[in-house]
């Protein structure tokens, strides 16, 4: 079972850990809403994929300075200027559809916005909760934001259809301004305790000791490149309208239904993760766990119609694979790495996870348009398990990690 204590012993991890929950759950509403409209308004898998490339030039672009930002600035104050920033966001997006002027390259442009902040709000979130936990509860708080993470992405695309049938795609976007607000009051309630005063290095030089420190780590580094390897080619994400429109025959609902499966594949994986810290050889479960996300989606590749009960159970089950990935992924990150380098880190870690999935939007939507969606899902599945083999050639030092036993 999973391991609650540090959102009973930390009253601060408790706000923060609310307060994602609520702005996650309207922001996935947001993100069924963008490619739907996209789609509604082209017709096309290739403009809808090209969100990923919108999403993915500011997040890695600005990632480092958010790390740096993290390191170096109050993170609860970085927290709240974020959310400030993307609640004005998505109010653009439902002023901008009400009245008529949500064109395409603006909702490319809103998106690009969106992902600025959120390539500020990533490291300085991340970097936070060590902060807020003890060191031996680090593995059962990440687990706890996995869990919300994936509850947020099952309860907002589960309701985003019903939503957009009876609201609106403009009634979408108000609900995630809502939810902002919420997770605003969330983190102004925090306290956070107070940091060691250190002396900080000029910006590009700070930069520099990130990138130099994650080089010369090769385990962390072959965690990084797996991760992006994983999402850039098995990511089905931008094929999921495509899917419910032209194989399945499922409408905005099933569309709904096609989002949501990896949240609850994930919840589940997460929420029957209490396993995980008496895993030592968490290197060797990673690969395993990219291993099975590969895999699944060669599966949901293979579906046609009349198959959309099992095309939902195989991306839960990639999803699934994918979260106790992300587990092991963080946990090894949160151990090795020093506090005064954990923003920075934590930011580099952030342009692998988000830029693989967002330029693996664009990568199957080019596929899809040349050659076929079923082949770009398919294709990229065993691109992914070739991915794993490379990796663990290239990188053996993954293989042998063990992590230490928790101190308390």
């Amino acid at each position: 079972m999973i391991d609650i204590s540090p959102l009973r012993e930390s009253r601060s991890f408790r706000l923060l850990w609310f307060g994602q929950l609520v702005s996650l759950s309207g922001t996935q509403l947001r993100l069924v809403a963008i490619p739907y409209q996209i789609y509604l308004i082209t017709g096309s898998s290739l403009e809808v994929g090209l969100i990923g490339l919108f999403q993915a030039i500011p997040l890695i672009s600005l990632a480092l300075f958010g790390g740096v930002f993290a390191d170096r600035f109050n993170r609860r104050r970085l927290l709240l200027l974020t959310q400030i920033g993307l609640a004005l966001s998505s109010a653009a997006l439902a002023i901008g559809t009400q009245l008529g002027v949500a064109s395409v390259p603006f909702l490319y442009a809103m998106t690009a916005i969106g992902a600025a902040f959120s390539a500020i709000d990533g490291p300085a979130r991340g970097s936070l909760t060590p902060s807020l936990v003890r060191r031996d509860q680090l593995p059962a708080a990440i687990t706890l934001n996995q869990v919300l993470f994936q509850t947020a992405a099952i309860a907002g695309p589960a309701f985003a259809g019903i939503i957009i049938l009876s609201l609106g795609v403009a009634g979408a976007y108000w609900i995630d301004v809502v939810s902002f607000l919420v997770a605003i009051a969330a983190v102004g309630a925090m306290r956070i305790p107070p940091s060691e005063p250190r002396q900080h290095a000029p910006v590009l030089l700070a930069l520099v000791e990130g990138i130099t420190y994650l080089r010369a780590n090769r385990i962390l580094l072959s965690t990084f490149v797996l991760d992006f390897l994983a999402t850039f080619f098995g990511s089905p994400r931008a094929l999921f309208p495509y899917y419910a429109d032209r194989v399945f025959a499922v409408g905005p609902q099933g569309l709904g239904l096609l989002f949501a499966a990896p949240g609850i594949g994930s919840l589940i994986a997460a929420l029957t993760a209490g396993w995980i810290p008496r895993v030592r050889r968490q290197g060797v479960a990673l690969l395993v766990a990219v291993a099975a996300w590969g895999l699944a989606i060669v599966g949901f590749g293979f579906m046609r119609d009349g198959l959309f009960v099992p095309a939902l159970l195989f991306i839960a089950l990639a999803q699934g694979a994918d979260t106790l990935s992300a587990i092991f992924r963080h946990t090894i990150l949160l151990t090795i790495v020093p506090d005064e380098l954990r923003g920075r880190l934590t930011s580099i870690a952030q342009m692998f996870f988000l830029g693989g999935p967002y330029l693996g939007q664009v990568e199957s939507g080019i596929v899809a348009d040349a050659l076929s969606p079923e082949f770009s899902v398919i294709s990229g599945g065993i691109a992914t398990v070739v991915s794993v083999g490379l990796v663990a050639l290239w990188a053996p030092e993954v293989v042998s990690y063990r992590t230490p036993a928790p101190q308390r």
